[in-house]
């Protein structure tokens, strides 16, 4: 069977990363109209997030490689250039602008669910340097696990493990780990639990870039440059293919 063409791909990536946030801010919002304690809102809130993403990785990774977030897609088109594969630049321009306006899009469908304001910004300032820090630690440990998977020759483990990760980082870390640009972005139109303020998000745009450059600089430091033979084994086929040589790292991200 052929790879799904390239606009199918793109939009499973919005599809993904709407169905994404809206569990979420969905679940942010169930939290908090069940219990008043902030600790057990935050459980609920990333265990529903943990079981969600696990579940659209391994549904969607074999049609578009499951990224659902833009730092990923820039990290796989980086690493794919060296080798020719991976993404292209033409990919790259349309799995992104998908992952924000279905990232917007799943906190809408959120509000709209639980009768709130269809659009309503977030009041929630999250403004401070250790936030920051700790957004380039979620990233940079997000693609540090992700494409360390794909060097190892583990990618079948991704849905399980990438989901675990995200689930401790919402603990270890002062900012929940957003650690993705595409959902911080969608995050701002919910005035909710899971909402950031829309003058918060730039800086964590810019942290969680940083932090992905440091992710690919440890899977270099940990793992070094893909042999030529590994990098077949390292790739989830899509929609029935046979793994090739195409994009090493692209069928296991999320």
């Amino acid at each position: 069977m052929s790879a799904p063409a390239p606009l199918r791909r793109a939009a499973v990536e919005g599809l993904g990363t709407a169905a994404l946030v809206a569990v979420v801010v969905g679940s942010g919002i169930q939290a908090t109209e069940l219990t008043r304690d902030i600790g057990t809102q935050l459980l609920a809130n990333s265990l529903a997030t943990v079981f969600g993403l696990g579940v659209l990785i391994a549904f969607l990774g074999p049609v578009s490689g499951a990224h659902l977030n833009p730092a990923v897609t820039l990290a796989a088109w980086f690493t794919g250039r060296r080798t020719g594969g991976g993404l292209t630049l033409r990919d790259v321009s349309a799995y992104i602008p998908a992952q924000v306006v279905g990232a917007v899009s799943g906190a809408l469908l959120a509000n709209a669910m639980f009768d709130k304001p269809l659009v309503a910004f977030s009041t929630h300032e999250r403004w401070a340097g250790h936030l920051w820090l700790a957004e380039v630690v979620a990233t940079a440990g997000l693609v540090w696990l992700i494409f360390g998977l794909a060097r190892a020759g583990r990618a079948h483990l991704a849905p399980l493990l990438v989901a675990s990760y995200i689930g401790a980082a919402y603990w270890f870390t002062s900012s929940t780990s957003f650690a993705n640009p595409a959902v911080t972005t969608g995050r701002a139109f919910t005035d909710t639990f899971a909402g950031i303020a829309p003058t918060s998000v730039l800086p964590f745009l810019a942290a969680q870039l940083i932090g992905a450059a440091v992710g690919l600089c440890l899977v270099a430091v940990c793992f070094g440059s893909p042999a030529t033979g590994d990098e077949d084994e390292a790739l989830v086929p899509h929609d029935g293919q046979q793994p090739s040589a195409r994009s090493t790292e692209e069928g296991v991200l999320a």
